[in-house]
């Protein structure tokens, strides 16, 4: 427990986006002195930060002063906040704890808590569990209720104090927000580790561990949701405390608890019982990554004890997410496609693989320090024409090499933006074509995030 009595501890809060403005705020109520610190100017905060002076929060922007932590009893960081910087080298150096707003969250909520995270499909995921868990309130015509957010866009913390101990609460978790994570939701759902943020981790041990983090503080009791198809999740099943129900595209061994797929439709292996769930038609979304997570999700609510018709009818309703594999439109016979939330190789990869036919690929974006070698072979072979764009374009450029006759790949374009990638794509595609943005790289060098990269390429679109 980092703290029961918040009344007159000084915490210092770095970051002043959706988490960190929602964590202050929190924390003044519970009579804490909070102090928010941003490297931006007022002139860049949204205006929700800045009312946060009536709420008795001081703010120091522009600068990280270490003045600040005079005094200190605690320092929360953002998600976006790397934890070398000089001001938390200089706090953990003072033996001052670090936390962050989810912690904090997990600590304070009555009610039992889902945890998702993964390289990949958390959102998806994430929001298909949240509209599981909804369909069950409802139909069991329960005045309790699901919450879902966490770093799918939405704090909780600002809102925990409206929440019951007979709720349930659907939480995204990033590798960022777990890093410092020293307790673990009841139920705790890994979907895969593959290399991604190591721009932030470095190496793959250290990503992992971090992922890690979701499982180490769980209880007898509690449940684990790993991936049979995926290494890295798999490995962890070494190291659980809880009670494990898996999932995966083949039947788990022997009577282990778990998802999987046979003669077209989902199952459930549980308590030695086979349950089919639903046919695999049931699902709206495209590519094998999408019914993984499906799988998961189903997973996940089983730990979760919701029942069968709910899961069935979300299942049936739900048509995605924003901002992935999102149709746009179609162009004078060419479907475009949205996946701006791929921002490393893998996600790309994943999306090649969901379509068939022509295809034409907006690729570029910042570099995360990733490999693109294995990405450039699928690309020689799955696409006709590759449109490159951002600080990323170099680099990808050099993965791709030079095109070979006989190939799939007929050109390689560089553009200095996306906005000129898009009009580029439009002069190249044709009619039966599929044009796809799944970046492969953040979108940090232009954009403030995927969302706003995803929704200027669907005005773009929008505009041909």
């Amino acid at each position: 427990m980092i703290m029961k009595n918040w009344a007159d501890k000084k915490v210092i809060v770095l970051g002043a986006a959706r988490q960190g403005t929602a964590l202050s705020r929190f924390l003044a109520g519970k009579g804490a002195r909070v102090v928010l610190t941003d490297l931006h100017g007022p002139e860049a905060l949204s205006a929700d930060v800045l009312t946060l002076k009536d709420a008795g929060v001081e703010l120091c922007l522009g600068s990280h002063p270490l003045e600040l932590l005079e005094g200190a009893d605690l320092v929360c960081v953002s998600g976006g906040v790397p934890l070398n910087i000089p001001f938390l080298q200089e706090t953990v150096r003072r033996g001052i704890k670090l936390s962050n707003d989810s912690q904090i969250f997990l600590e304070a909520c009555p009610a039992p808590v889902v945890g998702i995270t993964g390289s990949a499909g958390k959102t998806t995921t994430t929001a298909l569990l949240g509209l599981m868990a909804r369909k069950y309130f409802e139909m069991k015509q329960s005045p309790h209720r699901a919450w879902v957010g966490g770093n799918i866009g939405n704090p909780l913390i600002g809102q925990v104090g409206e929440m019951h101990a007979d709720d349930l609460v659907i939480l995204e978790l990033s590798s960022f927000q777990l890093e410092l994570m020293t307790v673990s939701p009841q139920v705790a759902v890994v979907l895969n580790i593959t290399p991604n943020h190591l721009d932030r981790h470095v190496t793959m041990q250290a990503y992992s561990a971090a992922k890690a983090r979701i499982l180490n503080y769980q209880h007898q009791g509690d449940v684990a949701v790993l991936n049979r198809d995926d290494a890295g999740s798999w490995a962890l099943a070494a190291q659980l405390k809880s009670d494990l129900i898996s999932f995966g595209f083949n039947r788990p061994e022997g009577n282990q608890n778990g998802t999987y797929i046979h003669k077209d439709s989902i199952y459930l292996q549980i308590d030695r019982q086979q349950l089919k769930m639903f046919p695999l038609d049931w699902i709206q979304l495209r590519g094998q990554h999408n019914i993984s997570n499906v799988l998961a999700a189903c997973a996940a609510a089983a730990g979760a004890s919701l029942a069968l018709p709910a899961i069935q009818s979300a299942v049936e309703e739900f048509s995605g997410v924003p901002h992935r594999l999102e149709f746009v439109r179609n162009v004078r016979g060419a479907d475009w496609y949205n996946d701006s939330i791929a921002t490393a190789p893998e996600r790309t990869l994943a999306a090649l693989q969901s379509f068939e036919g022509p295809l034409v690929l907006l690729l570029g974006g910042r570099d995360k320090d990733l490999p693109w070698e294995k990405l450039a072979e699928h690309v020689h072979s799955r696409v006709r024409h590759a449109v490159l764009f951002g600080e990323a374009a170099g680099l990808i450029s050099q993965a791709l090499g030079e095109v070979k006759a006989g190939e799939t790949l007929q050109s390689i374009t560089r553009c200095a933006s996306l906005q000129d990638a898009v009009q580029k794509a439009a002069e190249l595609a044709r009619e039966g074509d599929t044009v796809l943005l799944s970046p492969g790289g953040t979108s940090y060098d232009a954009f403030k995030d995927f969302e706003e990269r995803g929704e200027c390429f669907r005005q773009w679109v929008n505009a041909l």
